[in-house]
């Protein structure tokens, strides 16, 4: 159907690559015809591709400079510069994402158009309307809020519990929210856990909360109920590969 809105993972590992090669952040976002890859941690490319034909991948939406959300841009640029032959591909990046992948890249080769994004952005990619708002975390992050055909989707990015998916409105029907610890075992205060993630949601009221960028190390079930014990309803945990209707 051409009104689709959806998000399929590509990648949810929190902050490395998990044993048996599970990928780092990533998502694919198909808004009727369009494409756009929201975030690009490392292991991610090879997923995405595996979903669409990169030539018809619309935009790149990257929330911030760790490696985990971004360093596979690299492989794009190299594909699309020497074998497809792409040129200004829109990327909306948090501030520092570009300068900091300029140290591996000096010359991007007219490949991408680079958009920095800051608290209070809006971009129209296609038919999809984006908002972002600085998060809770050390370097410049930006979450995201998406909206097309009358539904809402908001992904939190990494954030600490000092920021609100609740400033983006109440009522998401698809809150995707990282939930790195368990709540007794938070190893930083710049990440959330799966309890603090669910009190976060039910604040925004948002109609679904789906957890992501879980420590490889934490069992997911046990963080999801926890999520749920907090949020009062039922929450998914996250797979690469599953796709997600919003």
């Amino acid at each position: 159907m051409v009104n689709d809105f959806s998000v399929t993972v590509l990648g949810c590992s929190g902050s490395y690559n998990a044993p048996g090669g599970e990928a780092c952040s990533g998502y694919l976002v198909q808004a009727g015809a369009t494409n756009i890859w929201m975030d690009c941690g490392n292991g991610s490319f090879a997923n995405l591709q595996r979903h669409i034909n990169v030539r018809d991948l619309d935009a790149v939406v990257i929330t911030h400079s760790h490696p985990d959300h971004c360093v596979d841009l690299f492989g794009l640029h190299v594909l699309a510069t020497y074998g497809l032959q792409m040129c200004d591909i829109p990327i909306y990046a948090a501030a520092e994402v570009e300068s900091k992948l300029r140290v591996i890249v000096s010359d991007w080769r007219g490949t991408f158009a680079w958009h920095t994004v800051g608290d209070g952005a809006h971009e129209t990619i296609q038919e999809v309307a984006i908002e972002f708002s600085t998060t809770d975390h050390p370097v410049p992050t930006v979450a995201a809020s998406l909206k097309f055909d009358h539904k809402h989707f908001v992904y939190t990015a990494d954030t600490g519990p000092l920021w609100s998916p609740g400033v983006f409105g109440t009522n998401c029907d698809f809150l995707l929210s990282e939930a790195t610890y368990m709540h007794e075992d938070r190893k930083s205060p710049i990440h959330l856990s799966g309890l603090q993630a669910g009190e976060l949601a039910a604040e925004a009221q948002a109609k679904r909360l789906a957890l992501t960028h879980m420590w490889p190390e934490i069992d997911p079930i046990a963080c999801g109920q926890e999520a749920e014990s907090s949020f009062g309803a039922a929450v998914i945990v996250v797979r690469t590969g599953d796709r997600y209707d919003i």
